[in-house]
């Protein structure tokens, strides 16, 4: 059983990853914490509170980060474009949600949780990943206690989504990324190399609605505004399942292909959010920031169809929630 805590800023293909993480079987879902991004703090929140109501989530919701790490910094990215102004496909979600949240910030719930499983907790992360980095601030030891850490982020040997250089998480807060990335864990980053290889077309999706149940339902209908996006403005009969597919990597890492080296993320500049891997084979590179950093794990690339049968064995074979 898999230990996960869900850090995530909902966002469309959230709601997806998240019901993937409680149907499945093998997850153990202890906590889900919150991140600006995809909206604002406040409605990442306000959708996650949304989406534990109507799916009967028990996992308590800790409201993390709502500002980069570096609070010069500003992410001004329009994600309203991809996800709809209320962050999931403009469904309607109401202003106020009648559901807790977790007195501690993110960052403390994290300490706190894998304090209490030394050794046992992945951190799964899909969005910009501040609480982490303010998590491994706060407590350096951390580190040594956490079994894994899987990220949505990155672009290695394609473009990036916001910018040729770099895609949206970690452009979102890229000092966040680069410390991450540097901290002597094992982080799996699963990035555009592979989730823009994994569509899920919009009958894919009709047909997982016609053999699944009302929370199915739901996550198609705010699935519609951002397959909208895709085609119109990607050219795609369909949608990137980004965060799912880094929720898949948990369960099946059989089903990718994954490369080693210490990983630096550009902080400033024309590419500013790069995600940049030095090589831990071949040719060597001396004197640089790479230099001495832990080696970590970028996927370049995926069985995308067997992915999608995860995806949908999990949220409509399962049908997990308790009534």
């Amino acid at each position: 059983m898999h230990k996960v805590i869900f850090d995530t800023d909902p966002g469309v293909d959230d709601a997806m990853a998240l019901l993937f993480l409680h149907r499945h079987p093998e997850v153990d879902l202890l906590g889900v914490t919150t991140v600006f991004g995809n909206v604002a703090v406040d409605l990442t929140t306000r959708n996650a509170q949304f989406l534990h109501r109507e799916w009967k989530i028990p996992a308590p919701i800790a409201k993390g980060a709502g500002e980069t790490i570096d609070p010069s910094r500003r992410d001004d990215r329009a994600a309203s474009v991809v996800h709809g102004a209320d962050g999931l496909g403009n469904i309607g979600v109401p202003e106020a949600i009648d559901w807790p949240l977790d007195p501690r910030p993110a960052h403390e719930f994290i300490i706190d949780t894998v304090r209490a499983h030394p050794g046992e907790v992945t951190l799964v992360a899909v969005g910009r990943m501040t609480n982490l980095a303010l998590a491994v601030k706060a407590d350096p030891e951390l580190a040594g206690l956490v079994k894994d850490v899987i990220v949505m982020g990155g672009a290695f040997d394609v473009n990036g989504n916001v910018t040729p250089a770099a895609e949206a998480n970690i452009h979102g807060d890229p000092e966040a990324a680069d410390l991450v990335f540097i901290t002597p864990w094992k982080v799996t980053i699963v990035g555009l190399d592979v989730t823009m290889k994994t569509i899920m077309s919009a009958d894919y999706l009709a047909e997982m609605v016609e053999a699944g149940d009302q929370p199915v339902k739901l996550l198609s209908d705010l699935s519609q505004y951002y397959i909208d996006f895709y085609r119109s403005r990607v050219g795609i009969a369909g949608m990137a399942v980004h965060d799912s597919t880094a929720c898949v990597y948990l369960v099946r890492p059989d089903l990718f292909t994954v490369r080693s080296g210490p990983v630096r993320v550009v902080c400033g500049g024309l590419a500013d959010g790069g995600t940049i891997q030095a090589p831990d084979r071949g040719r060597r590179f001396v004197g640089t920031p790479w230099d001495g950093q832990p080696s970590q794990w970028a996927c370049t690339g995926v069985e995308a169809e067997r992915v999608l049968e995860v995806i949908r064995a999990a949220i409509v074979e399962s049908q997990a929630i308790p009534a």
